[in-house]
């Protein structure tokens, strides 16, 4: 293995060796040898700084063994030495494409921790809110791996669409990417007025756009050559490496948290749990896994249609139990000691939060489950016996946020 190893005693000792054309078994005259080459930190396809280290013969890749930790704050600590609500920014910063479900997934653990039921309009705003930024995030997805494939114009039609919904979340909260607008007890803020009327404007706009994005790269003749029965993964390997979200659905698997374990007011909701089916080439393939984000975005815009039409009208008092916006939580909040594991479906799969209280004002023990740290550990297994050119392909599809691999 890689690890036993110096990249020296790679480049040095191994012998050469006949060349054989891959799929045809047929050796040629090419003499080629084992060689390390490093993609990365600044390599432009790997989605943040992210060194993935290749041990290559010839143009196929014998390990793909990425080395994170470029990234890493100490997110974790920090948590464990600021109270409860003054962590909230710090979750922004761990997914920064999906700060509002970060955010989100915090709260609802702490909110479990001491036992808080907030009203049911402060609900409906954070499934409007997330599901706005599942959409902005999806696109990020679909804009950068049209990059990553060498597929420019993509990209510009992701970011045009993705600026609505910035200015959407700048009219709640004053903030385009770092958010901190969800809060312990429900939102610092109200939906101003006239809000949901500009959300169902943009939805008018944007899914319209969504076939018009399949036209331009999801069947695109060289997208599907690129993506097809390129990086395969079975139910079995996504299992062992507990994979999660997109990644996990494109393989067939339904495992969606607002279905499998709902939360919030998601049971009340109708919408499908999107899974990889094969289209264009075998279940669990790059392909399948892109496919799920672009039709989730087309089911994120029925649940928030749904929440709109539902969500109870504003209340007098900002902790009314049915249209306030957020409980009275004091800032020196103490739950009872005890400990919680909470998990939230969010853009790239499970985020789980783990807290401990002492019954102090900040908690004793604060861990993350990452969704892309868990996809990423299985680059090794599905970039091996690829070809150099699949490698951007395949972690392009697994969708990684190195601020939230290494925390």
């Amino acid at each position: 293995m890689i690890e036993n190893h110096t990249e020296q005693t790679y480049l040095l000792q191994q012998p050469d060796r006949v060349g054989v054309v891959p799929g045809s078994g047929e050796q040629t005259d090419v003499q080629t040898e084992e060689m390390l080459v490093n993609m990365g930190p600044q390599h432009p396809s790997t989605h943040g700084v992210l060194r993935i280290v290749l041990r290559t013969d010839g143009e196929m890749i014998l390990d793909a063994v990425p080395h994170i930790g470029y990234l890493h704050r100490c997110a974790e600590k920090i948590g464990e030495n600021v109270a409860y609500y003054q962590y909230i920014p710090y979750t922004d910063r761990m997914d920064y494409l999906a700060g509002m479900n970060e955010n989100w997934a915090f709260c609802r653990a702490v909110e479990k921790l001491g036992s808080l039921q907030i009203s049911r309009r402060a609900e409906f705003i954070r499934v409007i809110i997330c599901e706005l930024n599942r959409i902005a995030s999806h696109l990020v997805s679909f804009g950068t791996y049209g990059l990553d494939i060498g597929a420019f114009t993509p990209f510009l039609y992701s970011f045009r669409e993705r600026e609505f919904i910035l200015d959407l979340f700048e009219m709640v909260c004053g903030a385009r990417l770092t958010y901190s607008y969800f809060t312990v007890g429900g939102s610092t803020h109200d939906l101003p007025a006239g809000y949901l009327e500009k959300v169902i404007d943009f939805l008018d706009y944007f899914e319209p756009k969504i076939p018009e994005y399949n036209v331009l790269l999801t069947y695109n003749h060289i997208f599907i050559k690129r993506t097809a029965n390129v990086g395969v993964l079975s139910p079995q390997v996504c299992r062992q490496y507990a994979l999660t979200g997109p990644v996990v659905r494109g393989s067939g698997i339904a495992h969606d948290l607002r279905r499998t374990r709902p939360y919030s007011v998601y049971p009340e909701l109708d919408f499908n749990v999107i899974v990889g089916k094969g289209e264009v080439g075998a279940v669990g393939d790059c392909w399948d896994r892109y496919m799920v984000r672009m039709k989730e975005m087309e089911e994120s815009c029925r649940i928030i249609r749904q929440a709109i039409k539902m969500i109870p009208p504003p209340a007098a008092a900002p902790n009314d139990p049915v249209g306030g916006y957020r409980l009275k939580v004091p800032r020196n909040f103490k739950p009872e000691a005890g400990e919680v594991y909470v998990e939230t479906e969010n853009p790239r799969g499970v985020l789980g939060f783990f807290l401990e209280s002492q019954g102090a004002t900040m908690p004793y023990r604060c861990k993350a489950r990452a969704a892309t740290f868990c996809n990423l550990s299985v680059t090794n297994e599905v970039c091996r016996n690829v070809l150099l050119a699949d490698v951007p392909a395949i972690i392009g599809s697994i969708d990684v946020v190195m601020g939230q691999v290494d925390r």
